[in-house]
């Protein structure tokens, strides 16, 4: 590739914020460029302000290309896939890159099919080769795993998993002071058959916990009180909350609740373990968090060695505590 074919990577910005997918995909972007000595540009659905325009210029991003209208775009998809289409058609992009999330996934073989480009999911590693790219990739929880080659000649369609993003400033990365535009895309038909009239945000507490952000999960060192001590906790803190096995077959909570390679595998940015043993059962489901921090009353557990943190404590003491300080922080009980 040359210098002047573009790569466009795609942020989100959920909340208008640059938030932790949102880092890693500007860090890769940044890579991405180097490997191919090539141009690249941040496209965004809302015009990032403040510090989060500061954090762009971090990851040494040259542009920001705003789409007008874009935000409200977000709930549908395929209105959103049609507007980077014309982006990427008008732009000769060469490379477009989503995050592997819900939306990513959606928007990857929509734009791919209309543009005609390739189209690789889940990419862990790219490699120069050539004019182009030595690509891997892993699937299916790192059962499928293959390489494949680009060769520059048709534009790609790239998604990476949030899991192997990484949001580390490279020391190679030179800051930058992008140069920010809003692009108006030509009018595309009305969607006829759908219209947002209202945005309601996901309910932590009821919501799956594969797309919980934040998990507070109880083990068998968790008794009746604790259990209810810990709801109140996740509750407050408006973080969702899980079971292991033992804990589910006492029947304080439904299925949907538990967490492990029987129940659901998770993949927050928190994952906080309470009396929780770290059968590896239940470490096989948790593996991909963000960050795990456990507490346990048993030294040797073998959660502490699946942790980033971890702390030998009773929960009979250390709940009590934290949800006192908490109701004090949040103004009581609510």
């Amino acid at each position: 590739m040359g210098g002047t074919d573009q790569i466009i990577v795609f942020v989100d910005l959920p909340g208008g914020e640059l938030d932790e997918t949102g880092r890693g995909l500007l860090s890769y972007g940044s890579r991405l460029a180097g490997i191919l000595d090539s141009h690249w540009t941040a496209v965004t659905p809302t015009a990032p302000e403040g510090e989060h325009l500061a954090s762009f210029g971090a990851y040494g991003v040259p542009a920001i290309t705003c789409v007008a209208g874009g935000e409200n775009a977000l709930d549908t998809p395929a209105h959103l896939g049609r507007l980077l289409v014309q982006l990427a058609t008008e732009t000769v992009a060469k490379i477009i890159v989503l995050p592997h999330n819900d939306l990513g996934a959606t928007l990857a073989p929509v734009i791919a099919a209309t543009i005609g480009a390739g189209i690789l999911t889940e990419v862990v590693t790219a490699r120069r080769h050539g004019e182009g790219l030595r690509l891997s990739r892993q699937a299916l929880g790192g059962r499928v795993a293959e390489t494949k080659e680009w060769d520059g000649s048709r534009p790609l369609v790239i998604t990476v998993p949030t899991r192997s993003l990484s949001q580390v400033l490279m020391p190679t990365v030179r800051p930058s002071s992008p140069f920010l535009t809003v692009w108006h895309p030509v009018a595309l038909p009305a969607n006829a058959a759908a219209t947002v009239t209202e945005r309601i945000p996901p309910d932590p507490q009821t919501v799956d916990l594969t797309e919980a952000e934040v998990i507070f999960s109880a083990g068998k060192g968790c008794d009746q009180a604790t259990f209810d001590q810990l709801k109140e906790l996740c509750r407050l803190l408006n973080v969702s909350f899980g079971v292991t096995r033992p804990v589910y077959d006492l029947g304080w909570t439904g299925f949907e609740r538990m967490v492990g390679q029987t129940g659901r595998t998770v993949t927050p940015r928190l994952y906080l373990a309470l009396g929780i043993s770290g059968s590896m059962h239940h470490v096989g489901g948790i593996k991909d968090s963000r960050r795990i921090i456990s507490i346990n009353s048993d030294a040797k557990a073998p959660i502490f060695a699946n942790s980033d943190e971890g702390f030998v404590a009773d929960l009979k003491e250390v709940l009590p505590s934290l949800l006192e300080r908490v109701k004090a922080a949040v103004g009581g009980a609510q």
